[in-house]
């Protein structure tokens, strides 16, 4: 009975991993609406539209979608008409993507995709030539499990230099606005960041686009890790200068725009008969090979106890943690974004304390969480190894081994968590997936400045999330000496005629020249002195005149006078008075 029992439990898991097989391939219904604008009429035309646009519409036909609908330099009632037809097709549809490549303005924080055929002369003008995105999500709003909105349309745009503002007050924005969908299952991907503009590209595709067709339609690639891989690429591919962006959110499942290929595994009517723990084996790996809950489950209740019972409860706790990772990770995601959307819009301090201290659990749950996620699957990878080492011994050689999954290559990882560290402003070196010191440092200073505890000695998965959590820069700039912090760059000091660059990074004024008293020394000046007699302390040695005459001839050889002589001037004492003459 029990043996009966086992080979239907194989059958049902083998007619499992078949309809895992198919179900994408023949339930996923996918429709795409490809826009191109290059043949501007009242505008200096584009070059890469219309072959970004071709290549997009290649990229999905050969990816398998249902329909994919390609329309190129069409004007503005015709590109109405396509998107009306377009929500039909989504009507019943569970991915709808819509791609447009072409111009596209911002007008007081709404965006606005460009006909080739407007003339927006005056600001007005935009409600009536041109069509909103708003009107593009209505269109793929039907869509079950993906909405999916892709713009190449951040180019530095012409009609804003010419447009004539009715009201002065009226924002005409660079690039396009940044915006937060509010319908579950949708994102919008910009091929430059909210208020930047993007290069229409040298070759005959631009940067973003080439991106896209690379990784967008990888089979079994989540939609939000190829955007990721296409962020990386661009980066690199322009220098840092333009980055592509993601607004929205999913679930905690992997949503890919191709399933990945699952191999069905062959089960025999009938085989030959096997030993109890060979058939638990063989259930086992079947489990494994469908590798959800449901069927390790149903594994467990034919297989309550032994070896392989162990194992299987220890993928099962393996999948749980990363079920409650992902749900951590999304809980702090949103917990970091009302705080930021809190401490920006300058709400009460106490909305404040509570945001920032619901923000600071929430990141404990999260790095919780993925400690606890690490340890299961440390175990399950341990029991595996085990069971390899086990069977090997036995001289058995196992039956289609699930392969554990290991994740995203290490390479990758380390760049993307360099990526990120360069966007909150710790890294300033280039995203090259080599993790040196430099790199290190960097983590070291993210963690310094947002109060994580990550180890900066290896790029991890843990890693990445916690940085992906900052919405905005996280570390300071830093400037050489010489250079002062401009927004998110150093600019030059320049300091005014007559000041100079101090080593406090100041401009200080220079003194004015002033004379300076010299002391001398002692022994000079004593010889100074020497030399120098004051004149009042002059002595005047007077000789007396020796001519003949005798008393009656005063001290100038002249005769004496009677007054000489009424007042004594024919004596010597009179004489050296200075009285007499």
């Amino acid at each position: 009975m029990k043996s009966a029992s086992l080979r239907l439990f194989r059958l049902a898991l083998a007619a499992a991993a078949s309809l895992l097989a198919c179900a994408p391939a023949f339930a996923e219904k996918r429709v795409a609406l490809v826009l191109g604008n290059s043949a501007y009429q009242n505008v200096a035309p584009l070059a890469n539209p219309g072959n970004d646009s071709a290549r997009i519409a290649a990229t999905l036909k050969e990816a398998g979608f249902d329909i994919v609908d390609s329309r190129r330099d069409l004007p503005a009632a015709e590109t109405r008409r396509a998107l009306r037809d377009f929500a039909d097709q989504a009507r019943n549809a569970d991915i709808a993507v819509v791609y447009y490549a072409g111009h596209g303005i911002e007008v007081d924080g709404a965006n606005y995709l460009i006909p080739v055929d407007a003339r927006l002369e005056r600001d007005t003008d935009i409600y009536d030539e041109a069509f909103s995105l708003d009107r593009i999500l209505l269109a793929i709003e039907p869509a079950k499990k993906l909405r999916l909105v892709i713009l190449d349309a951040c180019r530095d745009n012409p009609f804003a230099r010419t447009m004539k503002r009715t009201v002065a007050t009226r924002a005409i924005g660079q690039g396009l606005a940044k915006i937060e969908p509010t319908s579950p299952n949708v994102l919008i991907a910009y091929s430059a960041k909210a208020g930047s503009t993007a290069a229409d590209g040298d070759g005959k595709h631009s940067p973003f686009t080439a991106a896209l067709a690379q990784h967008l339609t990888k089979p079994g690639l989540d939609v939000r890790r190829a955007f990721g891989f296409v962020r990386d690429e661009v980066l690199k591919t322009t220098g840092n200068r333009q980055e592509p962006f993601v607004y929205g959110s999913l679930g905690g499942e992997d949503v890919p725009l191709v399933p990945a290929p699952r191999a069905v595994p062959a089960v025999a009517a009938s085989s030959p008969a096997l030993s109890p723990q060979a058939e638990a084996r063989r259930d086992y790996e079947l489990a494994l090979q469908v590798g959800n809950k449901s069927a390790l489950n149903a594994f467990l209740v034919q297989n309550p106890d032994g070896f392989y019972a162990s194992l299987a409860k220890l993928q099962l706790d393996k999948i749980l943690a990363e079920e409650a990772r992902i749900a951590a990770t999304e809980k702090a995601r949103q917990a970091e974004q009302e705080r930021a959307r809190l401490a920006a819009e300058g709400a009460q301090k106490g909305q404040q304390v509570k945001a920032e201290a619901d923000a600071k659990a929430a990141e404990q749950a999260r790095l919780a969480a993925e400690k606890a996620k690490q340890v299961a699957q440390d175990q399950a990878a341990a029991g595996e190894q085990k069971r390899a080492a086990a069977e090997s011994a036995a001289g058995d050689k196992p039956v289609n081994l699930a392969a554990l999954d290991a994740g995203p290559p290490q390479a990758d990882v380390t760049k993307s968590v360099q990526a990120e560290l360069r966007r909150v402003g710790c890294l300033t070196a280039a995203a090259d997936g080599s993790w040196n010191a430099a790199s290190q440092r960097s983590l070291t200073l993210f963690n310094r400045y947002a109060g994580t505890r990550l180890d900066a000695k290896v790029a991890s998965i843990d890693a990445l999330d916690a940085i992906k959590l900052k919405t905005s820069r996280v570390c300071p700039v830093v400037c050489e000496h010489g250079f002062k912090a401009d927004g998110e760059r150093c600019t030059r000091i320049s300091c005014a005629a007559g000041s100079f660059l101090n080593d406090d990074n100041e401009c200080e004024k220079r003194r004015a020249g002033k004379p300076v008293a010299k002391r001398d020394r002692p022994e000079s000046r004593r010889a100074s002195e020497a030399m120098r007699v004051p004149e009042s302390t002059q002595r005047v040695y007077i000789t007396r005149s020796q001519t003949p005459g005798g008393p009656g001839i005063g001290s100038n050889g002249r005769p004496l006078t009677g007054q000489d002589r009424a007042t004594g001037c024919h004596s010597y004492g009179a004489i050296m008075s200075g009285v007499c003459p």
